[in-house]
Parts: C-alpha cells; sequence; structure tokens
C-alpha cells in the first residue's frame, strides 16, 4: 500500500512541476514612448519662439505579447497651470502592438513653458508618461 501512495505523491510533484514552467508569467513591464527624430520634429526640450508651428511624432509600443496598449493622452500646461487635454485616443485593435500619431502644434503668442505629456495605458493598467517642455522666449 506504500508504493502506490508514493506514486501518487511523485505524479502530483512531476504534475505542479510541469504546470509551473510550462506557465510564462506576465513580468508587468510598462509600454514604452519614443519621440520622433528627424527634421521638422521637436524631439526634446526646446526653446521655440512665439506663435511658431512645430511637430511633435509619438511611437508608443506595449513591451509583452498580451498586454496591449489600451488609451493614449496627450496633455498641455501652460506656466505650471493645471493641464488641458488635448487628445484622449482608446487604441483600434489594429494599433495594439504600436500606436504612432503626429502632432502638430504652436506656440503661445506669449512668453513663458508649454510642458506637453504624452501617457499610454496597456491592458494592465500600466501606465508609461513622456514629458516635453518648451520654453517661449
Amino acid at each position: 500500500m506504500n508504493i502506490p501512495f508514493k506514486k501518487s505523491i511523485l505524479f502530483l510533484v512531476l504534475a505542479f512541476g510541469i504546470i509551473s514552467f510550462s506557465c510564462k508569467k506576465d513580468e508587468m513591464i510598462p509600454p514604452t514612448i519614443d519621440f520622433t527624430t528627424g527634421t521638422g520634429y521637436t524631439s526634446t526640450d526646446s526653446h521655440i519662439a512665439l506663435d511658431t508651428d512645430f511637430k511633435i511624432g509619438v511611437s508608443a509600443k506595449r513591451t509583452e505579447d498580451k498586454d496591449d496598449l489600451k488609451t493614449f493622452v496627450v496633455t498641455v500646461s501652460f506656466d505650471g497651470e493645471a493641464a488641458t487635454t488635448i487628445d484622449n485616443v482608446t487604441i483600434p485593435a489594429a494599433q495594439a502592438g504600436e500606436f504612432t500619431k503626429d502632432y502638430d502644434l504652436t506656440t503661445r503668442n506669449a512668453a513663458g513653458t508649454e510642458k506637453y505629456s504624452f501617457t499610454v495605458t496597456n491592458r494592465d493598467g500600466l501606465i508609461t508618461t513622456r514629458i516635453i517642455t518648451i520654453t517661449v522666449p
């Protein structure tokens, strides 16, 4: 009677081991945001003249296969005041792995700072925010 009990325990240990090693854990890595660089794009904190057009390009990417991108929000804050939303996107399934968009913007006709925040959220609720500050002399 002792042998079947040992076989049962051995079977349970093996089954547990197989299940443990075959299940891939979600590492909870937040998505990434990169700014488009190159001619015509502002990709870092900058000084830009009054009432001047500029462009910021963004690329948000998921970091894990199943953690689709869900939302992308852009806000602006002038001179440290409360932020105002300028774009709020529910990311379509076709772009759940990588979301790209260009924002054509214009500085105010007043000196100060303009802080643009770009925030992406994935399926797990993990959030990444990147900020570009524009100083208007």
